[in-house]
């Protein structure tokens, strides 16, 4: 359990729902932008999970220099859009965390290596999922819609099951309780076993939460063998 008191994410929400209810003509907005939700999980935290507002760019790694990221790379799309790495981009500059990638000229596209302090081994590796499927393209060829689920993971390919908690969000009444559901991104089933705010989910992948303090509280669902999940964030009052 986390108590949020991250000043960093309240100025991200802040700024992208500042600038989604602007009128169109008052955005200075290169075309094919859009706000996506973005998650990145490290290898031991959350770097990042929030909306993020981004387009198509340049993107610079140390490296690998500045390349262009607009999802034409390599032929994957005929017109510029806003990709996942241009979301990685975004957020990084936002937040001030460091990533780092190569670039493939067969790709015509980078492979991440490092975000924050997570860098990959000779087995453990970044991967890419949109909307919790892995995406058949990297970063900068995979173009992303308006609220979509964009998930950058540390280690994915060693992970059994990329948990996924709904409701996302609660208020509740001090001393309350409410059920939650983990289930598996990547299929929609049940888990079993994952633990969030000290109660491990049932056959059904429930889990009844009690809130005895008055606060802004923020949960994740993890389990062993599973990448950590989305982050559900309650309010007792």
């Amino acid at each position: 359990m986390v108590q949020s008191k991250n000043v960093s994410f309240a100025v991200t929400l802040l700024y992208t729902a500042l600038v989604a209810a602007l009128p169109h003509e008052s955005r200075t907005l290169p075309p094919g932008s859009s706000i996506v939700n973005l998650r990145i999980e490290g290898a031991t935290n959350t770097i990042y999970e929030a909306p993020i507002l981004s387009g198509p760019r340049n993107v610079t790694t140390p490296s690998a220099g500045t390349h262009k990221c607009d999802g034409t790379n390599n032929g994957a799309n005929p017109s510029p859009g806003n990709t996942c790495t241009d979301a990685l981009d975004a957020a990084s500059k936002l937040l001030k965390f460091p990533f780092d990638g190569t670039y493939s000229t067969t790709f015509d596209d980078f492979f991440i290596t490092s975000i924050g302090t997570s860098t990959q081994t000779a087995s453990q590796f970044w991967g890419l999922l949109l909307n919790y499927q892995f995406t058949p393209v990297g970063g900068c060829q995979q173009q992303v819609q308006r609220g979509d689920d964009v998930l950058w993971a540390f280690d994915a390919f060693s992970k059994t099951h990329f948990l996924k908690v709904t409701p996302d969000a609660l208020v509740v009444k001090k001393g309350g309780s409410r059920t939650v559901t983990v289930r598996d991104g990547l299929t929609g089933g049940a888990i079993e076993g994952a633990v969030i705010n000290g109660v491990m989910t049932d056959a059904d992948g429930k889990a009844k939460l009690s809130f005895l303090k008055s606060g802004v509280f923020e949960f994740k669902a993890t389990r062993d063998d599973s990448l950590r999940s989305n982050a559900l964030r309650v309010v007792v009052a």
